[in-house]
């Protein structure tokens, strides 16, 4: 047998390991719950490397109090962590660019669930570790199963406690090691119970709460079935990597228990199928299903192949993964694909009694003994035959009208007669002239050539029928099937082997050459389609692309052109995007008779197929298919396809959802180009603007102080100034007052929106600043009374007086503009927040703000379109820029009793002992 390497292969395992010896090696040290020792593990781990020589650098650990955690921290070099500043402490956490710089062999990052603080790199620390691997240094972990992404629902709902900090299953399915750190649910409960994970307070009502016996139970099975999986992963991969070095296949392993149902063509062989379900679900194992095709099985009439296909039908929506196999060797096939997949277990049916006459076949060894004779190691499960047989749909059977002429029928075999004739007929006058072993020659062509054409029964009847007629034509004595000399046995002979096992040979490549070309046009169809699809900047243009790809493919047959009557059809339909969520699909205006909108619809909100070939309204004429792309279903592929068989052929499904994706994927990136540029025109836009107010507002500063100056200079003149002159003069004052106002403003919201505004918080009286606040709105006031309702012990509480100073001066404003005295100013504090309100008795919130209150702390929102009271709308945008920096909230309201309500909500937090 031949074992050298193939070289294509060789190279891309190098390729592939050297691009894995750029990254670092990650270990995750997982376990069921906490308190399992896996950061006890990882640091034994780590004392044994550094004792080894290795450098072993301790990012961060958390030991949770546990004495005997922290004390392997002796002897290994720790990280400084980094302070980060939050909500006016400073908490530590990982210093992700000093282990970039320092780089060493090891590095420890504990809690990979963790959440950062707020101004961190990554929002996560699993993606601190992404980061830390990708420069190529090794790290060491932990986490615990609840903190899986997929399993977070289902732990939530065995434990009732839902866990929000997360990791995606991809993290852990891309470590190059877990270590299972477990213990039994009653040791520990006992670790539990004697303070070595929690606080004595805390590990009583962990006990009566997470740290249940059934619980954790539970949560061990599931760690346990996870490990699992990730190692299934790792011998499969395993053995697929060493297969790539030779060209024989290693021996199955029954590590997974995996089943592989073989379909094959006798009537029943849905029994084989159910039977390996039941065994799958009973062991919790995954099974496969496949049929292999061989050019004897690929002349079954139309109804055998049909019937075929729709046991794989069935086999998939059983749960298997199916697969059409090509080959001429039925058992060599199911052994190569049981070795792929590493299925120890195979579900055969038995074959059914032929009747006597037909004594090739019994001689023939069952499919199972093949099996056994070609891998000793496979268990093979034979099951008997079921009295039905199972049926196709009416609208997937082939239509009597458009049957083709099967193989196996009489115009092949008069042909190969034909072809015996003439060939006999063009060489009879040559008899004289050639010599027999040259005549033997033209007989065997015509052999190939039948072969080539018709097949291999033909081709054996030619064979047949060319060394009757060569006896009865050219051997002495002539026109008789006598024969003179005993040597011609031996050449009639060789020349029918000779002629069997060519028409055999031609006919096997024939049909090999047939499915490699039918796989080719696939791949060139998919090839097409994506570069086509990478260069469309419209959904349109992918719509029109994504239609003819699929209707080359799906509704006309090879070779001829397509039929608008008998032919398929083809609708790519694109969802709103302009929604939350899926939305509406966009419907051409001309929509075929026979297609319904609302399965099409309920495809887009469900995520699944539905129509022709499916078990959701399968009577339907129509297959549509979601498009399903990373984010979210863009659309709905809809196919009517010219044979409606076709679905039911798994390699045609499986084509059919990778048109799908492609389209799906080059539609979603379509919107997000568009996402993109309306963001980028977007940002241009309140760039400009920003620096437009900016510097229009310093321009107008410098002229507009000295005009201030002048006309209070002017109210005080001497002599004072006739009433006229004065109202003018004090009318200018007022004027400027509120310009300047206004530009401050301008000012203000330029500053904030560039992010030129820092903080400094400090302990406030919140009753100095509202007296401040009211003193500084008094000329916006003129006279309007304000009432206060501070309480005198309200504590002090930690914010930026100068801007929170602007917030109330604002709100005070707007108060007088579009309210109505008296105003009214609040404040009282909660344990953990202090709110502020201020509130008029005008005739409130406009109408048109109703149910919109969200949009008055927009920029330039006024409270209607046309009105003379000066303003620009930028007063509460300023108030909410200043309230979201100290991450508080401010709300508006209809009040009680009329009026409007502004109330601002700050957090707080004890404030400090005063001597």
């Amino acid at each position: 047998m031949e074992t050298r390497p193939d070289p294509d292969t060789l190279l891309q395992r190098l390729q592939e390991q050297d691009a894995a010896r750029a990254l670092g090696r990650l270990r995750i040290y997982f376990g069921a719950s906490a308190g399992v020792g896996k950061t006890y593990a990882m640091l034994s781990a780590a004392q044994q490397a550094h004792a080894a020589g290795r450098e072993v650098l301790v990012g961060v650990v958390e030991t949770h109090g546990r004495a005997e955690t922290a004390a392997l921290l002796e002897g290994l070099e720790q990280l400084p962590p980094r302070q980060l500043p939050y909500r006016g402490r400073s908490l530590p956490e990982f210093d992700l660019d000093a282990a970039l710089a320092r780089k060493p062999a090891v590095l420890l990052v504990d809690e990979l669930a963790h959440t950062n603080v707020e101004g961190s790199r990554h929002p996560k620390r699993w993606q601190d570790v992404q980061e830390l691997l990708a420069a190529g240094i090794e790290v060491w972990s932990a986490l615990n199963v609840q903190h899986l992404e997929s399993l977070n629902g289902t732990v939530g709902a065995i434990t009732g406690i839902r866990v929000h900090e997360t990791v995606p299953d991809t993290v852990l399915d891309s470590a190059d090691e877990i270590i299972l750190v477990d213990v039994t649910p009653d040791e520990l409960t006992a670790r539990l119970q004697a303070g070595k994970v929690y606080l004595p307070q805390q590990a009583a009502r962990a006990t009566q709460n997470f740290f249940r016996k059934g619980n954790l139970i539970a949560l061990r099975e599931i760690a346990l079935r996870r490990t699992a999986e990730h190692v299934e992963d790792d011998v499969r991969s395993y053995r697929v990597e060493q297969s790539g070095s030779t060209t024989a296949m290693p021996p199955v392993w029954n590590t997974s228990g995996a089943i592989l149902a073989c379909i094959g063509p006798q009537e029943g062989a849905e029994h084989a199928v159910r039977t390996a379900a039941r065994l799958a679900g009973r062991l919790n194992v995954r099974w496969h299903a496949a049929y292999v095709e061989t050019p004897l099985l690929q002349r079954l009439a139309a109804a055998e192949r049909d019937r075929i296909l729709s046991v794989l039908q069935l086999a998939e929506t059983l749960g298997a993964d199916t697969a059409v196999l090509t080959g001429s060797n039925i058992a060599a096939a199911l052994a190569h694909q049981a070795q792929i997949l590493n299925c120890a277990t195979l579900v055969v049916g038995r074959p059914s009694l032929r009747p006597r006459w037909q004594f090739w076949h019994a001689l023939q060894p069952t499919v199972a003994r093949q099996l056994a004779t070609l891998d000793p190691t496979l268990e093979l499960v034979e099951v008997g035959s079921s009295a039905s047989a199972r049926r196709l749909p009416r609208v997937l059977l082939r239509p009597d009208a458009e049957a083709v002429l099967q193989p196996g029928s009489w115009l092949p075999y008069a042909a190969a007669l034909g072809g015996s004739v003439l060939v006999t007929l063009l060489t009879t006058p040559l008899a004289h002239r050639l010599d027999q072993a040259n005549i033997v020659m033209l007989f065997l062509l015509a052999v190939v050539l039948v072969a080539l054409r018709w097949g291999r029964g033909p081709a054996a009847l030619a064979a047949l029928l060319n060394v009757a007629a060569f006896d009865f034509f050219f051997v002495s004595p002539r026109f008789s099937f006598a024969v003179g000399d005993i040597q011609y046995l031996v050449t009639f002979g060789v020349m029918l082997a000779i002629g069997l096992l060519t028409g055999q040979l031609t006919a096997g490549l024939r049909f090999a050459a047939r499915i490699a070309d039918s796989r080719e046009r696939r791949t060139q169809a998919l090839f097409d389609l994506t570069r086509e699809l990478s260069g469309a900047l419209l959904s349109s243009q992918v719509v029109e692309i994504g239609q003819a790809a699929v209707q080359r493919l799906f509704t006309q047959v090879e070779g001829q052109a397509w039929d608008p009557v008998k032919g398929g059809k083809v609708l790519v339909l694109v969802a709103d995007h302009k929604e939350d969520g899926a939305g509406h699909l966009h419907l051409p205006g001309m929509l075929p008779h026979d297609f319904d909108a609302g399965i099409a619809e309920w495809v887009l909100r469900s995520g699944h197929s539905a129509g022709l070939a499916t078990t959701t309204l399968p009577a339907h004429p129509w297959h549509c298919v979601p498009l399903q792309a990373p984010m979210r279903v863009r659309g709905v592929l809809a196919l009517k396809p010219s044979q409606p068989r076709w679905l039911l052929i798994p390699e045609q499904q499986q084509l059919l959802q990778t048109l799908a994706r492609q389209i799906a994927i080059a539609l979603e990136r379509v919107h997000y180009v568009e996402v993109a540029q309306e963001a980028v025109v977007h940002m241009e836009s309140e760039r400009l603007r920003n620096t437009l107010l900016a510097a229009i507002s310093h321009d107008v500063r410098t002229p507009l102080t000295a005009l201030m100056g002048l006309a209070e200079s002017l109210q005080a003149a001497q002599p004072p100034l006739a009433p006229a002159q004065a109202d003018a003069a004090g009318a200018m004052v007022v004027q400027a007052r509120e310009l300047s106002a206004l530009v401050t403003n301008l000012l203000d919201m330029a500053r904030l929106q560039n992010g030129g505004v820092a903080l400094r918080s400090d302990w406030q009286s919140v009753e100095e600043l509202v007296g401040a606040a009211i003193r500084a709105a008094g000329p916006a006031l003129r006279g309007a009374p304000v009432q206060t309702e501070v309480p005198a012990d309200l504590p002090l509480v930690e914010f930026d007086a100068v801007l929170m100073e602007r917030v109330l001066v604002n709100l005070l404003e707007n108060a007088a503009k579009y309210g109505a005295p008296p105003l009214v100013l609040q404040a009282h504090a909660t344990p953990t927040s202090l709110v502020l309100s201020v509130r008029d008795h005008g005739p409130g919130l406009p109408k048109a703000m109703l149910g919109r209150e969200a949009e008055l702390f927009d920029k330039f929102t006024r409270g209607s379109a046309e009105s003379a009271t000066p303003g620009v709308g930028l007063g509460l945008a300023i108030c909410k820029a200043i309230v979201d920096a100290h991450r508080g909230q401010i709300v508006a309201a209809q009040a009680e009793g009329g009026g409007a309500e502004f109330s601002i909500t700050l957090p707080r937090r004890p404030a400090p002992d005063i001597p």
